[in-house]
């Protein structure tokens, strides 16, 4: 498959996605305040999807959202507004920011890069670089190798293709240690839980990890 063809289908796939996808309520931001940043802090959700960390995000900082998926976009401009909050959404992919150099002291970029090609995920990286300030702080979260829903159809090594066209590639800590090489990593978690399904037990692993530009 030509990676353009590529592209097209594991890109769009989200709109479909998020035609369908309910709000769920937002996440926690935790693990970002624990690091004291200003609320003057510009920060950028890269992966909005629906909002669901860009709501309270938007309650402490100036944030900026973006997403492949224009419906994505739009869902989560509408909670934004319904809630009495502020922030900048635009339609655009992770590879390619529209952004000048330094315009961010953090990036938030939770569940994303795995549904990324590898070429596209090295590609996601240097715009990560380009866009963040000396010393500013990138924190994200991926699927791990050890996780229950590894398989499928395979496309690249460690990435299979789901159904509707949608991508899932499962990191190895060192695979994320070599990607952001260029980064000075401040922590570095390997987290893993049991789930219970149909009286079988199954693991979820994920991978997060702060870093600093």
């Amino acid at each position: 498959m030509e990676q353009s063809e590529k592209n097209r289908s594991h890109f769009l796939a989200w709109d479909e996605e998020y035609r369908h996808v309910t709000w769920g309520g937002p996440r926690s931001i935790s693990s970002l305040e624990e690091y004291v940043l200003s609320p003057t802090s510009r920060i950028l959700d890269a992966g909005c999807g629906n909002g669901r960390y860009l709501l309270p995000l938007s309650r402490k900082y100036d944030v900026v959202g973006i997403d492949v998926a224009a419906a994505g976009v739009s869902k989560a401009d509408a909670y934004i507004k319904k809630s009495g909050q502020e922030a900048s959404l635009l339609v655009s992919t992770i590879t390619e920011l529209p952004f000048s150099e330094g315009s961010f002291d953090a990036i938030i970029c939770y569940g994303v890069l795995q549904h990324l090609f590898e070429n596209e995920r090295h590609q996601a990286i240097r715009e990560f670089k380009k866009v963040l300030k000396p010393g500013a702080l990138v924190f994200f979260e991926v699927f791990g190798v050890g996780d229950m829903r590894y398989g499928g159809k395979e496309v690249e090594k460690g990435t299979f293709v789901r159904k509707g066209g949608i991508i899932y590639h499962y990191f190895s800590e060192n695979e994320l240690r070599s990607l952001f090489s260029e980064f000075e990593i401040v922590s570095i978690e390997n987290v893993k839980t049991e789930k219970r399904f149909k009286g079988a037990l199954y693991t979820r692993h994920h991978i997060r990890a702060v870093l600093r530009s």
